[in-house]
């Protein structure tokens, strides 16, 4: 790697599989903890692999653990449907996954929030994390409208070719982009936000310390005031 020199130098490292394969390996007793740790994951992983219900619980825990409302919580289950519906319908139309999904779910997003997905993440400030799990609501529900619109139309004009199934990825992004016009001009805000999770998560979190520290009217009564 690109040392501070400017030079490339050999150096040791692993990415997050190599890391745990490391630890894995090693004899001492203070990695316990974290082979436990592993075998606890992957009993769990297996188990979710056998009834899929439970990846969805497990999603809802997580979800909640971070400090997502039970509102956005609700809206991004969804979004993963409808998401998963989107995707089968590509494949039911000759669209290979990877690359040819990337490009059709480019269209959608430059359709109706003006940006690829990796000008979307970087206007956010992400860099791994997912563009969805980083969306305002208002963001994530036109978001869930374009990919439902763009479900429908390929449903009714049975695209055959990439550039067909193109159209109709543009054609419910653009069902999203007019919603999107309508709703800023009657707020007269931009839905599309640089806020991420770890900013708008925060903004909830203070907002609820605000409220708790509001007194109750009836509780505050001063007994010892004139009747």
């Amino acid at each position: 790697m690109i040392g501070r020199d400017g030079k490339r130098r050999e150096i040791q490292s692993a990415d997050t599989k190599g890391i745990l394969r490391i630890i894995q390996s090693i004899p001492s007793k203070k990695a316990e903890p974290f082979k436990l740790w592993l075998a606890q994951v992957g009993a769990e992983r297996i188990e979710q692999m056998t009834d899929p219900e439970l990846s969805i619980k497990q999603a809802l825990l997580d979800y909640k653990r971070l400090g997502y409302s039970d509102k956005w919580i609700n809206q991004r289950l969804k979004s993963i449907e409808i998401r998963k519906d989107l995707m089968d319908e590509w494949k039911a139309h000759n669209i290979s996954e990877g690359v040819q999904y990337a490009t059709l779910t480019d269209i959608i997003y430059r359709a109706w929030a003006g940006k690829t997905a990796k000008e979307y993440k970087a206007f956010k400030g992400l860099k791994k994390e997912t563009l969805r799990d980083n969306m305002t609501n208002e963001e994530l529900i036109l978001n869930m409208l374009a990919e439902l619109s763009a479900t429908s139309i390929t449903k009714a004009k049975n695209p055959q070719t990439l550039e067909e199934n193109a159209k109709c990825a543009h054609e419910g992004g653009n069902v999203a982009a007019v919603a999107r016009k309508e709703l800023e001009s009657k707020t007269g805000k931009s839905v599309i936000t640089p806020l991420n999770a770890n900013t708008f998560l925060k903004g909830q979190l203070e907002n609820k310390e605000k409220v708790a520290e509001i007194p109750d009217k009836e509780s505050s009564t001063d007994d010892t005031s004139p009747k």
